[in-house]
């Protein structure tokens, strides 16, 4: 196990940037829970933009800091490859949004709640991931979230191949089979995100450790 001081050098100011970063990913994440859930669609994008410029000015924030502090016992390009993984994250669900407002009027009857689920507890959980990056609670820990984060994308997988058999059995309008397709295959995306955010935080302890 190793200390702050070898990780960051001087002060907490990383964790907490992070932390903000990942705050950001799982407000997207709400953002969609409500737009899939209301019967009322927005008709803008602003609460998705909003998360996304402000994740933006956080990893902008990251990489002027790694320019100013002396930094030892960790490669500052975990601490990029950390705040990309996450800025993806708020970026991707964006995307989404932007394609379900487009195509809501071909819409009606679907469902994305088991995936919206599944992303929601994924930035949980990377959220969650971040904080015990701060506190350092051991590999054991981080590998524990991290197999909650594979599970639930291998989860998302096997609904995402439900929801295709389903798209593909000739019983939907095929202009709606494309929409909902590119909808479904948008959300896997997210989660995926969440993954691979979890992947890096993993790499991360386990070099340090």
């Amino acid at each position: 196990m190793f200390s702050l001081q070898q990780l960051f050098g001087k002060g907490d100011k990383f964790f907490d940037l992070l932390e903000a970063s990942a705050e950001e990913a799982h407000a997207s994440a709400r953002a969609l829970v409500k737009i899939v859930q209301t019967s009322a669609v927005p008709t803008t994008l602003e609460e998705f933009v909003l998360c996304r410029r402000r994740d933006k000015r956080i990893t902008e924030q990251i990489g002027e800091e790694l320019v100013k502090t002396f930094i030892t016992s960790l490669e500052r390009e975990d601490i990029e490859a950390l705040s990309v993984a996450l800025y993806k994250i708020p970026k991707a669900a964006e995307k989404f949004a932007e394609h379900f407002i487009i195509g809501v009027k071909h819409l009606a009857g679907a469902d994305f709640s088991g995936q919206v689920s599944m992303l929601e507890q994924a930035t949980l959980t990377v959220s969650e991931m971040i904080k015990d990056l701060r506190s350092m609670k051991g590999m054991e820990r981080i590998k524990e979230l991290n197999d909650r984060l594979q599970y639930l994308e291998g989860e998302a997988d096997k609904l995402m191949l439900e929801l295709l058999r389903d798209l593909y059995s000739g019983r939907h309008d095929p202009l709606k089979v494309v929409v909902l397709k590119d909808l479904f295959e948008l959300l896997e995306k997210v989660i995926d995100r969440c993954r691979d955010a979890g992947n890096v935080i993993t790499h991360i302890v386990l070099k340090n450790s």
